[in-house]
């Protein structure tokens, strides 16, 4: 068939024309800038579920210590039965690796060290050792800890750490000044926000938004890849915390 020129066209059939040609190229330009990257988010595991608001149902502590207390996760020492021994939360129901987690907690004593373990092993009596967030009324909440490995503190506040084997530090630098960093921590029976991302090598604590401590470890040795998530409840005088709103958000390899 010949073709037909343009301007023989009747106009109310070039409109409909022109409409035609535009959304096909709008077609084709988003075909051509999707790529399998841009469907990240439909490779990114769900979220996974770690506190029903109601039970400790996945999780395994000493009674004594651990209950559920107005839809929050409680622990608490008091004077009347007091703590010999540090002693966790261990979630049973499954382990991380790369991950997000966020959370809220609150301090309702003057006095309180806690935090979570994550990529932990499980040491019996309610015991465990690897990495922990730490968590407490002093100028440590949001420093990087390794519990019962001989690492100790691994990261202060304000500080971006390099680990190497053991206790090596290879590197540090500065993030900020501690007290201001510590500003952005709501008081005793406040709520605040807490968030641990670990992905490979790096790990970064924040608290209500604001960052207090990465760490990356560098160890061939000692460096945990995955394992287990707890809480803590330390040795000390009496305290009391909750903690609520888990968001668990494992992250793509």
């Amino acid at each position: 068939m010949p073709a037909v020129p343009f301007e023989s066209v009747p106009p109310r059939l070039r409109v409909r024309a022109g409409w035609l040609i535009a959304a096909g190229a709008a077609l084709l330009a988003a075909v051509a800038c999707w790529s399998p990257a841009s469907a990240g988010d439909a490779a990114t595991p769900a979220l996974v579920s770690v506190f029903d608001g109601a039970t400790l149902a996945g999780w395994d502590g000493d009674p004594d210590y651990w209950r559920v207390e107005d839809g929050c996760i409680t622990g608490e020492a008091t004077s009347a039965k007091p703590l010999k021994k540090n002693t966790f939360l261990l979630w049973r129901a499954g382990t991380v690796s790369d991950f997000t987690i966020t959370f809220d907690y609150r301090i309702l004593t003057d006095w309180a060290n806690s935090g979570l373990q994550y990529r932990s092993r499980d040491l019996g009596h309610y015991l465990v050792a690897g990495y922990q967030a730490n968590i407490e009324s002093g100028v440590n909440n949001g420093m990087n800890y390794s519990e019962e490995t001989g690492r100790g503190i691994l990261a202060l506040v304000g500080q971006r750490v390099w680990l190497g084997d053991g206790t090596a530090k290879t590197k540090i630098e500065a993030i900020g000044e501690r007290s201001a960093l510590l500003r952005t921590v709501k008081p005793k029976g406040e709520w605040n926000h807490y968030q641990l991302t670990a992905k490979h090598t790096t790990m970064t604590i924040w608290i209500n938004g604001t960052l207090l401590s990465e760490t990356i470890d560098g160890s061939v040795k000692d460096a945990d890849q995955s394992g287990i998530l707890a809480l803590q409840l330390h040795v000390g005088p009496p305290m009391k915390i909750q903690f609520k709103a888990f968001a668990l958000q494992p992250l793509p390899p």
